[in-house]
């Protein structure tokens, strides 16, 4: 993807955006886009900085940290990890990134906390709901989420912030709507339980569902085809 192309594609992404918060009545700083860079390289993320974008989401840990030494020099620049996320990988994480949007489980999150370099604001979490009861899919149930949201928001190097949540796929706007309403009312139910949680953050959304997300109340898009084109397989 060329340099002209690229600037093409986050400007559509941004109009689309704007077109969406405004169907919505929502103001037009009420959500932003996370540019996913799975895949895709460093030389990539770079002209989209300087394109303007800061926040950029990765899910594999060793693709993300060569890219990051890579682009050390981009101040400021936002790290998002948004993949599944192993006990084994913790540390580079909580060492390497500003947010992460899969936790699911207090196991990793203590991992997260306790690994958090002191030196570092704490990290901003989102909590990952398997918001379709999908048994393939990574994510807290809505059962157990409250649960897990008290363990998070006690340890002291994490900030929880909201939650994520990445349907099954459906077609027309109501259905797409319905597991985001949910997610958005899980939310809502946490701001109840946990009045001193900075509970700001929707992370839902994605090329195929952007529009209805928006109408349920998404704080932070996650682009990634729409912004970079297709993806590349990983070797």
């Amino acid at each position: 993807m060329t340099d002209v192309v690229l600037s093409e594609s986050l400007a559509a992404a941004r109009t689309r955006l704007a077109d969406a918060l405004n169907a919505a009545g929502r103001p037009i700083d009420a959500a932003r886009l996370l540019a996913v860079s799975k895949t895709k390289p460093a030389t990539m993320i770079r002209e989209a900085w300087h394109l303007g974008q800061r926040e950029f989401g990765e899910n594999y840990v060793q693709e993300a940290l060569d890219k990051q030494a890579e682009l050390a020099d981009l101040d400021p620049i936002v790290w998002h990890f948004i993949g599944p996320l192993q006990s084994n990988k913790t540390r580079e994480v909580a060492e390497h990134f500003a947010w992460v949007h899969s936790v699911d489980r207090e196991k990793i999150a203590r991992r997260l906390n306790d690994q958090r370099p002191g030196a570092l604001d704490p990290l901003d979490i989102c909590l990952q709901v398997n918001i379709s009861d999908e048994p393939s899919k990574s994510g807290v149930s809505l059962e157990a989420l409250p649960t897990l949201a008290e363990a998070v928001q006690a340890m002291p190097r994490l900030h929880l912030r909201g939650l994520m949540a990445i349907p099954a796929p459906v077609e027309g706007l109501d259905a797409q709507r319905a597991p985001f309403a949910r997610l958005r009312e899980a939310l809502e139910g946490l701001r109840e339980r946990l009045p001193e949680a900075p509970l700001d953050t929707l992370s839902m959304g994605m090329s195929g569902d952007l529009e209805a997300a928006v109408l349920e109340g998404a704080t932070l898009i996650r682009l990634g085809t729409a912004i970079f084109g297709e993806r590349t397989a990983r070797e």
